[in-house]
């Protein structure tokens, strides 16, 4: 496959690239660094060095010509390299640094703050439909997910799978994250279910037969991985009373397929709804990231059972969008929107669906779901009209 140029835009000074394995972090920064001093921990030869002799990467960087890039990655790996490069960045010799990182866990624990503010965070996430273009097939989306390691791939489920299990493997035990894999394992088939909908904590833990406190522990970890996320319920000035629990994702539609067991009982429908949802979700997370984090991602729904499945919320305006796995509207479908807008005038109502062309019904913009998703950009605001409109 050809290059697929990403939205993902540099910043002019040092920065911290995180995102799951997969997405492309590598690949991006040798492409927009090529002269840059490469430092690949991934590499165990390289980590073992740079472990247990943090300041090699001081004396390696003094021997470099002022200016020139340097990029340490997975730094996770070593996290011990964060003091050494604080101090590098204070030298002010116009040089960038830029760390990536697919874990967040050990440098929550020892070391992001040491750079006190001295590299911006970044995320990377897997490819939007815009950044596919015509390449970009809904289908194939839902089926094998959007992570770049496996759309290149000639064999995608094969790819995944051995991508699910590299994380349990190499991330999950090889760090010693859990003391017991086959409890983890369980786990995540259980949380599998839960994509796409409020999460039951509870109702997991029984599941999968472990404590509720090691659930709490393994969705930490998930986090940690960026491999999942869950979505706040939006509350702001809310006149009903609305449910507390967040809504779970897994951060690739793919990545939930790998994972959810399937039996004769299961409807595809089912699957394929929570599978549309977390796809456009996972969308909405990069357009926002790349386009300067300041929307807040969230879902609604009241104790009385009205509900928006995603709302965003930031200074380009406030969004309820309702996604629906159907070619067939019905005006049924718009009840949560139809609420939401009596809660918050202000909010423009959007419902994207499976069908083939874009409506307006009652006043609500209803969009095909692909074409939506290749109009969404980054520094523009949330489409809710196609113009140009190609299925």
């Amino acid at each position: 496959m050809e290059k697929v140029p990403r939205f993902f835009e540099a910043p002019s000074t040092s920065f911290f690239l995180f995102g799951p394995r997969g997405t492309g972090k590598s690949t991006w920064v040798k492409s927009a660094f090529p002269d840059a001093l490469y430092i690949d921990l991934l590499d165990p030869a390289s980590e073992r060095a740079y472990s247990a002799r943090p300041e090699r990467l001081e004396e390696r960087v003094h021997a470099l010509p002022d200016g020139r890039a340097v990029v340490v990655d997975e730094v996770q790996k070593a996290p011990e390299l964060l003091t050494v490069v604080h101090r590098l960045i204070e030298e002010k010799r116009g040089r960038t640094f830029v760390l990536t990182g697919s874990s967040a866990r050990k440098l929550k624990r020892s070391g992001v703050d040491l750079l006190a503010g001295r590299a911006l965070l970044r995320m990377m996430h897997p490819f939007m439909a815009g950044e596919l273009g015509d390449r970009f097939d809904l289908c194939r989306a839902l089926e094998v997910g959007a992570l770049p390691l496996v759309v290149n791939s000639l064999e995608p489920m094969d790819t995944l799978r051995a991508y699910v299990g590299l994380y349990v493997r190499e991330e999950v035990q090889a760090e010693g994250l859990v003391r017991r894999a086959g409890d983890f394992g369980r786990f995540l088939e259980a949380v599998s279910f839960s994509h796409a909908a409020p999460l039951n904590v509870s109702e997991v833990a029984r599941e999968c037969e472990v404590g509720r406190k090691s659930v709490e522990a393994y969705l930490e970890i998930l986090e940690d991985l960026l491999l999942a996320f869950r979505l706040p319920v939006f509350a702001r000035r809310a006149r009903r009373a609305t449910v507390s629990r967040p809504k779970f994702f897994f951060v690739d539609a793919g990545v939930h397929r790998a994972l959810r067991p399937r039996g004769l009982l299961d409807r595809p429908e089912e699957i394929g709804g929570a599978a549309l949802e977390g796809l456009v979700a996972s969308h909405l997370r990069a357009w926002n990231d790349y386009s300067g984090g300041e929307h807040r991602l969230h879902y609604w729904r009241t104790r009385g059972g009205s509900e928006v499945d995603l709302v965003v919320y930031g200074p380009l305006g406030l969004w309820a969008i309702e996604v629906k796995s159907t070619a067939r509207l019905r005006r049924a479908d718009l009840k949560g929107l139809k609420a939401f807008v009596d809660e918050y005038p202000e909010a423009t109502p959007l419902l994207l669906h499976r069908g083939d062309e874009p409506l307006v019904v009652e006043g609500i913009s209803c969009l095909p779901v692909a074409p939506f998703l290749r109009a969404l950009t980054p520094g523009k605001p949330i489409p809710t009209r196609l113009f140009a409109f190609h299925p």
